[in-house]
């Protein structure tokens, strides 16, 4: 990597390549951790080979790379915002061309709205039934009545699988999804872009359901917990399995590992502490929303350099979770 890196301080060099590609091999050739460049990295890296969603989410204006100069590297030139790309690139991307990539091109343009909107309506939906109810409580107000409960009895309502996600049973239920929704949720849309996000989220929200009602049959069912979990397993996993490219990867891992378990901790005390008059509140959809997110999540999170349809993971991945809700949906119609 020496002789890589006296190559790229050649004026010959320098003088032909964009200053982007420039800035990515240095980082390449930097990194103490490498040995070597392969080629395919170079090659994708020379050609700027970045699939239409990444592109999207990432800018949305043509940018003459001849032309752009090199002081968005320099941290004495970089603004707030630059300073919080960057920062989301590194957290959130394990690759170092993707990161700078995204660093250099990130817009905002059109800004995250899946998650903020998921998150007003959540938080809305808590205040009014606080209202109705004149209930304010760690655990409640749970609305048993509410037409977006997912209940055993009327689970014919089809509609309920997936809106029950805008109820949770008191404020540490709603705190946490919320918390976990914009530090983790909204920087994941930022770089891979809405339609992937809502995806991953939805994904896990149909899974803490029909998970519910086959695991759990006479629980209620409230909370994003399905969704918020799949966003959290799939980045989670993102990150182990390049942890050696991430900063403090393995103190990240173990501080949302015990923030995790003590909310599903929580989930679990709540559901058997209820007084018998009180609706039980299942706990399956943390983890049938995880592991939608060890299926889908992972394999939408972990590529940006293919469609999805050209990623054969994306495929297994998809035929093992529909897989799961074909089982789910035959269990409720015939051996409920």
């Amino acid at each position: 990597m020496e002789d890589f890196m006296f190559l790229l301080r050649h004026p010959q060099i320098r003088a032909e390549l964009d200053p982007h590609t420039l800035t990515v091999l240095e980082i390449k050739a930097a990194d103490p951790q490498r040995n070597s460049v392969s080629y395919q990295e170079f090659v994708n890296m020379m050609t700027y080979r970045r699939n239409d969603s990444f592109r999207l989410a990432v800018e949305s204006r043509e940018v003459d790379p001849w032309s752009r100069p090199l002081y968005l590297s320099d941290p004495n030139y970089l603004t707030c915002f630059q300073k919080m790309v960057r920062r989301i690139a590194r957290e959130f991307l394990t690759d170092d061309a993707d990161r700078q990539f995204y660093a250099d091109r990130y817009t905002c343009c059109p800004p995250p709205i899946f998650i903020p909107l998921i998150t007003l309506l959540e938080v809305g939906c808590f205040v009014y039934y606080c209202m109705e109810s004149r209930m304010f409580t760690f655990n409640g107000p749970v609305p048993a009545s509410s037409v977006f409960i997912y209940r055993p009895d009327k689970r014919v309502e089809l509609w309920r699988f997936l809106l029950y996600m805008l109820l949770h049973a008191g404020y540490v239920h709603l705190l946490f999804n919320v918390i976990v929704q914009v530090l983790v949720g909204i920087p994941l849309e930022m770089v891979h872009g809405p339609f992937r996000i809502a995806l991953v989220y939805m994904s896990g929200v149909l899974a803490g359901s029909l998970g519910t009602s086959v695991f759990d049959m006479d629980a209620f069912l409230v909370g994003s917990s399905g969704g918020v979990y799949a966003l959290l397993a799939a980045h989670l996993a993102n990150v182990l399995l390049n942890y050696s490219h991430m900063e403090l990867g393995i103190l990240k891992l173990a501080a949302v590992f015990i923030i995790a378990s003590a909310d599903v901790g929580f989930a679990i005390w709540n559901r058997y502490a209820q007084k018998d008059s009180a609706p039980s509140i299942g706990y399956t959809a943390h983890l049938t929303g995880a592991l939608a997110g060890l299926t889908i999540g992972l394999a939408v999170l972990k590529n940006f350099h293919q469609k999805l349809h050209q990623q054969y993971m994306c495929w297994v991945a998809m035929a093992v979770y529909l897989g799961c809700v074909g089982f789910a949906i035959f269990w409720n119609v015939f051996y409920y």
